[in-house]
């Protein structure tokens, strides 16, 4: 064996390997030094063209050997020795760490079905209270019945106002003759006026010439200022009369159309959902609930929607709306508008979606299931729930460095969704998670892994 081999086998020995590894080297060169003055004294002596004996030959064929039994002994067989202990030391390290299952923080998809609770209603839904005061003398549709717009619905039976009416007319005619009577009054005190104002230009005019005493002419002074502000007087009394007249219209007016609401008609197609009064029921005007009308071409269903997706409801939003009593049909409606404020108490955003109904299959009032496409820009971190710890610290996971050791990183959770859970802030994508630490799990100390695996499953 070269002495190169020899010191790489040797390389790592106790003293005493070291000794018995010198004696050798020393026994082997005086081996080779003596085969060597042999192969001379058999050159000398052996003639030229002759062949080295067998007895020659098997003397180097035997030193060859010793000197291959002593290298393989001395160098071979500790080194292997050494690279079986070294390997089963490093199987030994290696089943000594602890075997945990890990997971891979990853990302949630950009498109997400957002399902919420929502109670479906009808997108027009009125009451229908009487506006005249009487008994009801006549119904003519009953709750489930479609209806169109204007079409009558009952009948009020209103006497008094009938009365009222007669009294308005009578009033009014009252105002037409007052009217009269004032345009004569006003007629008559302008001739008198007239009469005046010449009565007076003439004693003006005497009393010029001195023919008559000044108290005279201020006695028919007085009496023309006098007729002018009576024929004042009686211009504003016809003006008065004919303001009455008005007001005995408008009055007539508004009990003709309260004696229109007699007939009470439906103020837009749609279901009867609600009658609440029978025939000879009194009814008393705005107290009275007769009916509640609604339209079902289109229902509309309320959902409340996490702050965390609120940046992204728009109109226009896709919906699905699934009913429970309904399996197998998803009806499909838009985002109609939202509120555009988060109420305070739930953090939540107030949102309509609007479903087209025309085979009247949805109902108002019924329970049923949204779910939104929605699309966001920076989907949220999603971890495993079961790689959460709870620590005095706060919430930590057990981070698997790429050197397989185990680093504790406290983080800020988001939404729960049971076996998932939104990361905040503390992680990055990819990196490895040990699920259901346990105690053998500590800072710094390294693990083997086994990925779980996963389900497939994105939020």
């Amino acid at each position: 064996m070269p002495d190169s081999e020899h010191k790489t086998a040797s390389h790592g020995h106790d003293p005493a390997a070291a000794e018995r590894e010198a004696l050798l080297r020393a026994e082997i060169a005086k081996l080779k030094e003596h085969a060597a003055r042999a192969a001379e004294c058999t050159d000398h002596n052996v003639r030229p063209g002759r062949r080295p004996s067998s007895r020659t030959v098997l003397g180097f064929a035997v030193v060859a050997a010793i000197l291959l039994g002593v290298g393989f002994t001395t160098g071979y067989l500790p080194k292997l020795r050494r690279t079986a202990s070294i390997t089963a030391e490093a199987k030994a390290d290696t089943e000594a760490r602890p075997t945990v299952s890990t997971a891979v923080v990853k990302r949630s998809d950009t498109a997400v079905d957002l399902d919420l609770p929502g109670s479906i209603q009808a997108v027009t839904e009125a009451p229908i209270l009487a506006r005249a005061d009487g008994y009801l003398k006549r119904r003519l549709v009953d709750i489930g019945d479609r209806v169109s717009a204007g079409q009558l619905l009952g009948e009020i039976e209103a006497p008094e106002l009938d009365n009222q009416v007669q009294q308005a007319k009578a009033a009014l005619q009252q105002s037409y003759a007052a009217l009269e009577q004032a345009t004569a009054s006003l007629e008559q005190s302008r001739a008198n006026e007239q009469l005046a104002r010449v009565t007076a230009q003439r004693w003006s005019n005497l009393l010029g010439k001195g023919a008559v005493s000044r108290q005279d002419n201020d006695n028919y002074q007085a009496q023309f200022q006098a007729q002018s502000a009576f024929a004042r007087a009686q211009e504003r009394a016809v003006a008065a009369a004919r303001s009455n007249i008005e007001a005995a219209k408008a009055n007539l007016e508004r009990l003709n159309q309260v004696q229109g609401y007699r007939m009470v008609r439906a103020p837009f197609a749609g279901v009867i959902t609600l009658r609440n009064v029978d025939v000879g029921a009194l009814i008393s005007t705005g107290q009275t609930l007769l009916y509640r009308v609604a339209q079902m071409g289109t229902l509309r269903t309320f959902v409340n929607v996490p702050q965390s997706y609120a940046d992204v409801i728009k109109p226009g939003v896709e919906a699905e709306v699934a009913v429970v009593d309904l399996p197998g049909r998803i009806f499909r409606g838009k985002v109609a508008r939202s509120s555009g404020a988060l109420d305070a108490s739930s953090r939540t955003l107030l949102t309509e979606v609007q479903i087209p109904n025309q085979d009247g299959a949805l109902l108002p009032g019924m329970y049923a299931q949204v779910s939104l496409s929605i699309r966001r820009a920076s989907p949220p971190l999603i971890i495993p729930g079961d790689t959460l710890l709870i620590r005095p610290q706060g919430t930590m996971v057990a981070v698997v460095r790429p050197d397989n050791s185990v680093h504790f990183q406290k983080i800020l959770v988001g939404r729960d969704f049971g076996k998932e859970v939104e990361v905040i802030k503390g992680l990055e994508e990819g990196q490895a998670l040990v699920v259901n630490a346990n105690d053998s799990v500590q800072e710094g100390v390294k693990v083997k892994t086994v990925k779980l695996k996963e389900d497939g499953a994105k939020r």
